[in-house]
């Protein structure tokens, strides 16, 4: 009884397998699904096939020196129910994609361009960490936190791909400091063991 039940959560805990050869987003839709509702098989094209623009670099003049282009079934209709984003990452000398998780996706990263510094921590606090060259992949499992960091003088460039077509973010730091309304100086302070103003000082940089 135990595998049966330990078999059927296994089986409900990613995106459903699509029921038809394709699903077309259609973003005009007035339906609210779990997704985006299926555009009108006599108008898809070619064109829902394809997006063009992650050839350009991202703009990483930035406090975090990175950039990131998320391409999500918004943008790229011919993802709907596939389970797939895909985004381009961009770093500049010393820039950072800050800690932070997926909520709904495991992401692979693949570097094209430099050297990163990649990692993501357990939920018993072990932290796994490489650096990354060009041409090497790393995996960051679901909902764990994870960070990449240009350990390099020149720019990198990366590209990823998550499994699932609204993998969703949380940056730690933007989360809790960035909270609106704001999270209580109180449980801040306690938390990270500042003071509340060095808390309102990090506050305010959101």
């Amino acid at each position: 009884m135990f595998v049966l039940v330990l078999s059927a959560s296994l089986a409900f805990a990613s995106e459903p397998s699509p029921l038809q050869d394709f699903c077309v987003a259609d973003n005009t839709s007035p339906v609210f699904v779990n997704g985006v509702a299926c555009k009108n098989l006599s108008l898809v094209t070619a064109n829902d096939f394809t997006f063009s623009g992650l050839n350009i670099p991202g703009n990483t003049s930035n406090k975090q020196g990175f950039a990131v282009n998320l391409v999500t079934v918004d943008q790229f209709p011919g993802l709907n129910t596939f389970g797939v984003t895909v985004e381009r990452l961009d770093f500049a000398p010393k820039g950072l994609n800050s800690p932070h998780s997926h909520p709904r996706a495991t992401e692979v990263l693949t570097v094209i361009k430099g050297s990163l510094y990649v990692g993501f921590i357990t939920t018993e606090n072990k932290l796994f960490s490489k650096v990354m060259y060009k041409g090497d992949v790393f995996v960051f499992p679901i909902g764990l936190v994870h960070f990449q960091y240009n350990i390099g003088d020149c720019e990198v460039e990366a590209f990823s791909v998550l499994s699932s077509q609204d993998p969703g973010v949380v940056r730690i730091a933007n989360s809790l400091f960035g909270a609106n309304p704001a999270i209580s100086d109180d449980i801040l302070s306690k938390a990270f063991m500042l003071d509340k103003k060095t808390v309102d000082y990090i506050q305010s940089q959101f």
